[in-house]
């Protein structure tokens, strides 16, 4: 029977240590989707709008350029995932990438994709402090506690 995990992925170590886990130690008949949530900053990158202050406005382009380079990182890092699965023995046609916008939050956004039919989500954890990962919460925290009916696994 084929199982089907999703990956939530990002630019981190962690995501990418989440992937080498699956790449040792589940069967390479699954059906891995490599999951990435981004951020909605389009609308502030193409926004032209009065009532931005004038020091957003003039920062406004580099902020954008930062976002670029984001999501190029994470476009590096799900192919550099893809590598490592493939070369564990995943065949390419089980492995699916998929994006989406960021809809009620990163954690409630992977959680809504798992529940269409997946058997277990796989992320990293996030490496935050004590005292601000008490105050704001980790993705990985967010979506062990949430997630009903399916399997959360959590690599260090």
């Amino acid at each position: 029977m084929d199982k089907k995990i999703l990956v939530a992925i990002d630019d981190s170590e962690n995501a990418m240590r989440a992937v080498e886990f699956i790449a040792n130690l589940f069967t390479t008949d699954s059906k891995i989707t490599l999951f990435n949530v981004i951020q909605d900053t389009a609308a502030l990158c193409e926004m032209n709008s009065p009532e931005l202050t004038p020091y957003f406005k003039s920062q406004q382009s580099s902020f954008c350029l930062l976002e670029e380079k984001k999501q190029e990182l994470v476009n590096q890092a799900v192919q550099k995932a893809k590598e490592i699965l493939m070369d564990a023995g995943f065949e390419e046609k089980n492995i699916t990438v998929k994006s989406v916008i960021k809809k009620r939050g990163i954690a409630r956004d992977i959680i809504k994709e798992a529940q269409a039919g997946y058997n277990a989500i796989v992320l990293g954890r996030r490496g935050l402090s004590g005292i601000k990962d008490f105050i704001l919460g980790s993705v990985s925290q967010k979506v062990s506690n949430s997630a009903k009916d399916i399997s959360v696994l959590v690599v260090n």
